[in-house]
């Protein structure tokens, strides 16, 4: 079972305090895997109920788009690679914003002065994107990329400069033998939701800094058992970011 906190941090704010609610543990879920405890406000009382063909021998491959270049080892065993590319928003800040890529292949790239990057390359399968620049926030902050028989573009991000502010995340472990946590965001109540940690998280608690300012965040979690079977998600917890 899974209990998410949150609490808002930031200089002089936080989340007010209700009154009146029940205890916050009192509410437990059904003990079973796959389905977390609720999610609740770190600092509140109350319970949110759930809602939920060519060969180059180990050279590398040098690829460029608008003289922005990213490097990728060639995979094995398939003579048929592929071109992953997008754009970073705005434009002035996607100009020298690092993108990297893991998973079948590792590289990183930089955008050029249009903004756009590309990786090519690249053999079949699921790779994560990844932009990151020093004082920014990028949204989505990473991206799944399936690759299956062909290019693959529009896997576009925006930059924003970041805030001071941050939403810490904890939750009660599950009673079921887990391996770890993934926890979900969103801007739109309800989902859909994104994945913001790129690793499965082993601790109890999360800190969110990529927090834009004037945002309303929504989040969710899930379990991983040793089989790598995913729960449910638990119910959904916000933070406002003034």
């Amino acid at each position: 079972m899974i209990l998410l906190h949150l609490m808002y941090r930031s200089r002089r704010w936080s989340l007010p305090k209700s009154r009146g609610f029940p205890k916050c543990l009192e509410a437990i879920s059904k003990p079973v895997f796959g389905h977390p405890n609720p999610l609740i406000l770190k600092g509140l009382k109350r319970v949110l109920k759930p809602t939920l063909a060519f060969s180059l021998a180990l050279l590398p491959l040098f690829v460029s788009l608008y003289g922005c270049a990213g490097v990728v080892s060639p995979g094995s065993g398939s003579s048929d690679t592929f071109l992953l590319s997008g754009t970073i928003s705005p434009q002035s800040i996607g100009n020298g914003t690092t993108i990297a890529l893991s998973g079948p292949a590792s590289a990183s790239t930089t955008g050029n002065s249009s903004g756009n990057y590309s990786f090519s390359g690249l053999a079949n399968g699921t790779y994560a994107v990844t932009p990151s620049r020093s004082g920014y926030i990028f949204s989505p902050s990473v991206q799944s990329v399936s690759i299956n028989g062909s290019d693959v573009s529009g896997i576009d991000f925006t930059a924003s400069q970041q805030s001071t502010h941050s939403v810490e995340l904890t939750w009660q472990a599950s009673t079921s033998i887990v391996v770890g946590y993934n926890i979900y965001r969103s801007t739109t109540n309800g989902g859909p939701y994104a994945r913001i940690n790129a690793t499965l998280i082993t601790p109890l608690t999360y800190t969110d800094s990529s927090v834009a300012s004037s945002t309303t965040y929504y989040y969710v979690t899930t379990a991983v058992d040793l089989a790598g079977v995913e729960s449910e998600y638990s119910n959904q917890a916000s933070a406002k970011i003034p």
